[in-house]
């Protein structure tokens, strides 16, 4: 699959079979979020895989009742927890460099996209879940102070097929030189 297909054909998958996931393919996937792109390297992102039925379950209560993504957090055979390491993207010498702060976020998120774009290349599917208890969860995972839940998203093969949402233009997101006036 050419990397345009794969980063096309992706979709959120909200229902999984009961198959368990190859170790193999586990790897694949984790090997590519290990060399994604951070913040002067800091590779501040931590994973947590979640297979145990009791703590998807438990996991599951921290997400609220109308979140789509719901069931899939205990019909996916595993469940991977996204973490981030305070403090590090983003900083030098201790100190925030940039107006944003933290830059955790964007270095998970980058993380994030790896690990979904290879699971759908290797014909599994996800879905980054990000409306949840946060704190909830990083209690239920045993999560230190000095790190944070970020997502979390299911893997597991699909059990249907996924429409293809429709997208906007480029020229709907691409200015040249600088904003248009009036937007």
């Amino acid at each position: 699959m050419d990397l345009m297909d794969i980063i096309k054909g992706r979709r959120s998958i909200r229902k999984y079979k009961s198959d368990p996931v190859p170790e193999d393919a586990l790897q694949k996937i984790l090997e590519a979020v290990r060399w994604s792109p951070s913040w002067a390297n800091t590779q501040c992102w931590e994973i947590i895989l979640v297979k145990d039925p009791q703590v998807k379950s438990d996991l599951a209560t921290a997400l609220p009742k109308g979140n789509p993504a719901l069931s899939s957090m205990t019909e996916a055979p595993l469940v991977i927890v996204l973490c981030g390491r305070k403090g590090a993207a983003g900083f030098k010498k201790g100190e925030a460099v940039t107006v944003k702060g933290d830059w955790l976020m964007f270095d998970t998120g980058i993380a994030m996209q790896s690990l979904c774009l290879t699971a759908h290349s290797l014909g599994l599917g996800t879905v980054v879940v990000g409306m949840f208890d946060h704190k909830k969860a990083e209690e239920i995972l045993g999560v230190p102070p000095d790190r944070e839940v970020v997502a979390i998203t299911p893997l597991g093969y699909p059990a249907a097929e996924s429409i293809t949402p429709k997208r906007k233009e480029i020229s709907e997101f691409v200015f040249y030189e600088k904003y248009p006036d009036g937007k």
